[in-house]
């Protein structure tokens, strides 16, 4: 056994590159992440009628006639405290207009948020936040735990996710890998103005979720589920995927109008008060959000956020609450169309929001508290470590993958 997965590991590093060359794009993404703790976001009210996106609504500005006098608003309050503005968005779903000021006298972010919020004018601001993918620098482990522990194939006799939306916001997916191919519904860069590309990041966490069988590596967890691409982060050199309050601001109202039944956010950083408006108003719409613990198993944001599925690796001292899944020794897809393994609460986070697309399916009204419900397991023993047949069978109050669980199903059941 062991050296049938020695030759295994061996042919997946002959067909993969150790390390993928840098691009220019990624070079010039790592200045902005060095940047970006010199940026605020200021908030502005936006009246009322204008939140009527239309089909064709992708989170950028409509002409509704006040867009003049906020930016005027803005662009005077960044002249009084020595600031420049250099970007905006609007975000309908908060009734908010959203702009990026670059500090220019080397201040300290939160003294001069506290005085831009003094300002009737201004609903809030805030410093801009670094978020980062939570992988864990080991990636090289010759297992497959998911197809294992959670007898994926047994599964998808039940359920694949058919027609349910996942919105993932990373870095890119690369669509036309083999095993990604009809998987990518919709995709929209929130970074930069250059064209939509895979990463590795997002790849490997977009696979887990809904890479389809039969093209020489993994199954997904959801092999029926559609995949929404914000590409939020992007890929820096030798490190994990790198994000900020406004670019992951940008891709969570995205995906709020599109109304996917899961959002994954596999990463993690400081508290938000932008992304945890919106992360509001994500799950009051019914949308379940995952999110995952940081590299030492505890709560970062967003996983801290109250009604946000937190998601670790089994081994971590248990966090009250936490989920747990497969997260070590992951094959995955990569950019160039071949396969690597990973490690990080990140691959857990898919795995679980695989299995969310799949409880989906068979119970499409679930709210958000019934399918964290449903997850939980049903003795308390097992410090949030999911079993994927009995949170499908919970879900259903019936048999799934095996009888035995007849008697748990009586005292569990998801109403």
């Amino acid at each position: 056994m062991k050296a049938a997965l020695l030759r295994l590991l061996a042919a997946l590093l002959l067909a993969t590159p150790a390390l993928l060359p840098p691009t220019p794009a990624a070079a010039a993404t790592d200045r902005e992440a060095s940047a970006a703790a010199g940026q605020l976001l200021l908030l502005l009210r936006l009246p009322a009628p204008h939140f009527r996106p239309d089909g064709s609504y992708g989170g950028n500005y409509i002409d509704d006639g006040g867009r003049g006098a906020r930016r005027r608003i803005a662009e005077e309050l960044a002249q009084r405290h020595k600031l420049k503005v250099l970007n905006s968005w609007a975000m309908p779903v908060l009734g908010l207009d959203c702009y990026v000021l670059q500090m220019t006298d080397g201040g300290k972010a939160e003294q001069v948020s506290a005085l831009l919020a003094a300002d009737p004018r201004v609903e809030w601001a805030q410093p801009m936040g670094v978020f980062r993918g939570l992988d864990d620098g080991d990636p090289l482990y010759p297992v497959q735990p998911a197809a294992r522990s959670w007898d994926l194939r047994e599964l998808h006799r039940s359920a694949t996710g058919r027609n349910v939306s996942v919105a993932v916001i990373d870095s890119g997916i690369a669509s036309q890998h083999p095993a990604l191919r009809g998987q990518v519904m919709e995709q929209e860069n929130f970074v930069d103005e250059n064209p939509y590309a895979g990463e590795a990041h997002g790849t490997a966490v977009g696979a887990i979720i809904a890479a389809r069988s039969g093209h020489g590596g993994i199954i997904g967890v959801a092999p029926g589920a559609h995949l929404i691409a914000l590409r939020a982060c992007w890929q820096q050199e030798g490190q994990a995927a790198a994000c900020t309050s406004f670019s992951l601001a940008k891709a969570l109202n995205f995906a709020i109008l599109r109304q996917p039944k899961v959002i994954n956010l596999s990463l993690g950083g400081p508290p938000d008060r932008l992304l945890s408006r919106l992360l509001d108003v994500a799950l009051e719409h019914g949308i379940s959000v995952v999110a995952a613990l940081d590299a030492h198993g505890r709560r970062a944001f967003p996983a801290s956020h109250p009604g946000v599925l937190a998601v670790g690796m089994p081994g971590a001292a248990p966090v009250a609450g936490a989920l747990y899944a497969p997260g070590r020794d992951i094959p995955s897809a990569t950019p160039d169309g071949h396969w690597n393994f990973f490690s990080g609460s990140s691959y857990a986070a898919a795995h679980v929001a695989g299995v969310v697309a799949l409880l989906d399916e068979l119970q499409p009204a679930a709210t958000p508290a019934q399918i964290r419900k449903a997850l939980q397991p049903a003795d308390g023993l097992n410090a949030g470590k999911i079993d994927a047949c009995a949170s499908l069978a919970r879900i259903r109050n019936m048999c799934i993958c095996s009888c035995a669980l007849t008697t748990t199903l009586k005292t569990s059941a998801v109403p």
